[in-house]
C-alpha cells in the first residue's frame, strides 16, 4: 500500500487530506492504471456476472446493480427505476464560498463535517478501488483522484472513460490535484430517503465529489462538469453544454455547427447520420391526429466528422481573435443516450460503432446476458412493456470514426427545445418552426430559460416545461448564476460573426418530427455555407420571441411544406392555437428572466431582459446586439 505513496513522493504530488485518511486507514486498496483493468474489476475479477451489494443499515442486503460481462464491454443494470435517469436536484453544497445554489445545512439542518466525518469512516471499511485523472483536455481542465468501493468497478470504468484515466507511472511531475470524487452509495439509503445526492465542497485550490450513488450522469460526468464551470467561473471563461460537429455538403463546403439546449435537446443526435425509409425517402413527420406522413427526397445527404458530443471547452487560450468562437471537446468520451434507437438499422453508423467496438464499452439500462453482446436498441425495462426512456452507452472518443481531435471554429449555434404537440384545442409551447434565426440579443435569453422541455429522457421530472437555468448546465454549477448569465453575454458580444439558430425536436404543431428538424437544418444550412437568404425568404416571427420565420425552404430540389415552417398554417394550430402556444412561452419567459434583473447583471443585459419584459419586437431585439451584416444569415433586399 506505502508503494502508491513512495511514487507519489518521488513526483512531487500531493494528495487531498481527505483523501490521505481515507487511504492510510482503510481496509485494502487497488490502483487501476487503465480502463481495461476497471472493466474486469467491474465484474468481481473473473465472473461473468456480478451482483453489485451493500450491506445496508436498517435494510439488509441490497443491490444496486447487475453487471454483465459482455462481449463488447460491460452491461450495468440498476435495480430501481429511480436510479436509470438522472435527479435534476442532486446537488448541494457543503463550503462558504459564493453560491447560488443550496447549501448542504439548508436542505439537510446540519453541517457537512459531521456526514463528511462518517463518509471517510465508512470507506475507511472498504476494499477500494484507486485511480487519477483528468477532467479536460490538452492540458485545460482538472487532475484529480477517484475513490470508490472496489465492487463498484463499473461505476469507477464509467468515470476513468469520460474522464480519462492517467496511470501511476504516467503521471507528471508536480502534477496538481485539483479535484477528487469519493464515493459512498450506501448513503443514498441511509441519508438521503433514496435519493441521488452529490455533496460538491470547494476551497480555493480544491473541488471534492462526494458521491452518495452509482448513477454516472451527477457525479462522474455532471459532477465534474461543476468542476470545470467552477474553474472556468474564477478564471472567466466557460464549458459550453454543446455537441459540435463538421459538416461537409456533397459540394465540399464545410460548416460547423455548435448546438446547444438542455438534458433531451438534441445535442447527441446532432452527430448522427439521418435514415431513410426503406424506399429511399426521408420521413420529416407523422401527423399526429390524421396519421398522414409527410415525404421527401433527397439524393445525397452530407457527411459530417464530430467533435464533441456533450461539453465543449472554450477557453481564452484557444480562440483565434476571428469573431467567431473556437471549441476543444472537454470529455475523453462521450456517454450517448440510444432511447431514439428501437430497432436494427434505426442508426447504422452507432450500431457498427458499439456492436465490436475496439475497445470496451459501457452499457447502461440495456438488457443484457452474460457473455452475450449488448445490443443497443434493446433497453431495459422500467416495468412490464415500459421501455426505459434513457438507455445509454459510454464510447470512446478515440474510437468514433472521423472524429475531430483539434480545437474548431463555429459558424453557427444553434440551441434545441423539446417541444410537445401543438392543436388549437390544445395549445402549448410546440409552436416552434423547422428552424428560425435569432438576433444574438434573443440567443442569449434562450440560453437563460434553457427550456428543459417536453418529456425529457434524461430527467426523473413531472414532464412539464421547466428550465436547465442558464446556459442549460446550470444544474451542474456552483457558483453564480449572474456571473455565467454576464460570461454567456460578453460570449456572444464578442463573436459578432457567429449565426444563431433555434430548433425544435419531437414535435412542430401536430406533427411528431422527432430529432429530424436539427438534421435538416444541418442539411441546408450547411449546403448555403457563406450564402445569405433571398429577401422573401424569411420574415419576423408572428411571435418575436422566435427571432425569424421562414416562408420556404427547399433542399436539393425538395420543398418542406410551409406548414413545417410557419406552424400557425397548420390547419390543426391555426393563429388562435399558435397565440395561445407564444404566450405560454411568454409566461414562460417572464418568470425565468426576473431573477437575473440585479444589480451585478451587465447593462447590456438588463437593458435585453427589461426588452423581452415589455414585449419586445425583433427589431428591438437587433438595436440592442445588432447582426454584423457582413457575416449575417440576412440580406436587405435582393440587390444587395
Amino acid at each position: 500500500m506505502s508503494d502508491l505513496f513512495k511514487k507519489l513522493e518521488q513526483k512531487r504530488i500531493s494528495l487531498p487530506n481527505d483523501a490521505l485518511i481515507v487511504l492510510g486507514g482503510c481496509k485494502s486498496y487497488k490502483t487501476f492504471d487503465t480502463v481495461n483493468e476497471l472493466a474486469i474489476a467491474a465484474t468481481g475479477g473473473k465472473n461473468n456476472s456480478y451482483a453489485v451489494n451493500y450491506r445496508v443499515e436498517g435494510k439488509g442486503e441490497v443491490t444496486e446493480a447487475v453487471v454483465h460481462k459482455v462481449t463488447n464491454g460491460i452491461s450495468a443494470n440498476y435495480t430501481e427505476e429511480y436510479m436509470r435517469r438522472r435527479d435534476p436536484d442532486t446537488m448541494v453544497i457543503a463550503d462558504d464560498l459564493p453560491s447560488d445554489k443550496e447549501r448542504f445545512s439548508e436542505r439537510f439542518g446540519y453541517n457537512f463535517d459531521v456526514l463528511r466525518k462518517e463518509t471517510l469512516e465508512w470507506l475507511q471499511k472498504q476494499d477500494l478501488a484507486v485511480f487519477f485523472y483528468f477532467a479536460g483536455r490538452e492540458n485545460i481542465g482538472s487532475g484529480g483522484i477517484a475513490i470508490a468501493p472496489a465492487n463498484a468497478g463499473f461505476f469507477a470504468m464509467g468515470l476513468a472513460m469520460l474522464q480519462s484515466i492517467i496511470a501511476i507511472d504516467e503521471l507528471p511531475n508536480d502534477f496538481v490535484v485539483e479535484s477528487a470524487i469519493y464515493v459512498a452509495p450506501t448513503f443514498r439509503h441511509t441519508h438521503f430517503n433514496g435519493k441521488q445526492i452529490v455533496v460538491h465542497k470547494r476551497s480555493e485550490n480544491l473541488h471534492e465529489i462526494f458521491s452518495y450513488n452509482l448513477y454516472p450522469g451527477p457525479s462522474a460526468k455532471k459532477g465534474l462538469y461543476g468542476a470545470l464551470l467552477t474553474k472556468g467561473e474564477r478564471e472567466g471563461w466557460l464549458t459550453a453544454h454543446c455537441s459540435t460537429v463538421q459538416v461537409v455538403s456533397p459540394y465540399d463546403n464545410i460548416t460547423t455547427f455548435m448546438h446547444e439546449g438542455a438534458s433531451g435537446g438534441g445535442k447527441s443526435e446532432m452527430l448522427q447520420n439521418i435514415v431513410r425509409e426503406q424506399n429511399g425517402q426521408l420521413l420529416i413527420g407523422t401527423n399526429t391526429i390524421t396519421g398522414e406522413k409527410r415525404l421527401i427526397s433527397l439524393p445525397m445527404f452530407c457527411s459530417f466528422n464530430p467533435v464533441t458530443d456533450d461539453m465543449a471547452l472554450c477557453h481564452p487560450s484557444i480562440q483565434k481573435n476571428n469573431g467567431k468562437l473556437t471549441v476543444l471537446d472537454a470529455e475523453n468520451a462521450w456517454f450517448i443516450r440510444v432511447d431514439s434507437v428501437n430497432d436494427y438499422g434505426d442508426d447504422p453508423f452507432l450500431e457498427k460503432l458499439t456492436i465490436k467496438p475496439k475497445e470496451p464499452l459501457l452499457f447502461l439500462n440495456i438488457q443484457s446476458n452474460p457473455g452475450c453482446t449488448a445490443l443497443i436498441w434493446d433497453h431495459t425495462e422500467d416495468s412490464p412493456g415500459k421501455k426505459c426512456p434513457n438507455p445509454r452507452v459510454i464510447v470512446p472518443r478515440n474510437i468514433v470514426p472521423n472524429v475531430v481531435n483539434r480545437p474548431v471554429t463555429v459558424d453557427i449555434r444553434s440551441f434545441g427545445v423539446r417541444t410537445p404537440p401543438c392543436t388549437k384545442e390544445n395549445p402549448t409551447y410546440g409552436i416552434i418552426g423547422l428552424f428560425h434565426i435569432l438576433p444574438p440579443a434573443l440567443a442569449w435569453l434562450w440560453r437563460l430559460v434553457s427550456p428543459r422541455g417536453h418529456a425529457n429522457p434524461s430527467i426523473v421530472d413531472g414532464g412539464a416545461m421547466g428550465s436547465e437555468g442558464v446556459g442549460s448546465y446550470w444544474p451542474f454549477a456552483t457558483g453564480k448564476m449572474i456571473t455565467h448569465a454576464n460570461l454567456l453575454l460578453e460570449q456572444i458580444i464578442h463573436t459578432p460573426r457567429m449565426r444563431y439558430t433555434l430548433v425544435p425536436n419531437q414535435h412542430i404543431g401536430a406533427w411528431k418530427v422527432g430529432f429530424k428538424p436539427q438534421l435538416l437544418m444541418r442539411e441546408y444550412l450547411t449546403r448555403r455555407g457563406n450564402a445569405k437568404l433571398r429577401g422573401d425568404q424569411y420574415q419576423y416571427a408572428r411571435c418575436p420571441l422566435l427571432g425569424f420565420e421562414l416562408n420556404y425552404l427547399t433542399i436539393e430540389g425538395s420543398k418542406i411544406p410551409s406548414r413545417f415552417l410557419q406552424v400557425h398554417k397548420q390547419v390543426e394550430v391555426e393563429t388562435s392555437g399558435y397565440d395561445a402556444g407564444a404566450e405560454m412561452l411568454y409566461g414562460f419567459f417572464k418568470s425565468e428572466l426576473l431573477k437575473y434583473l440585479t444589480p451585478d447583471l451587465s447593462i447590456t443585459g438588463q437593458k435585453i431582459i427589461e426588452a423581452c419584459l415589455s414585449g419586445a419586437s425583433v427589431e428591438d431585439y437587433l438595436s440592442i446586439i445588432p447582426m454584423d451584416y457582413q457575416y449575417s444569415f440576412l440580406k436587405n433586399s435582393d440587390n444587395e
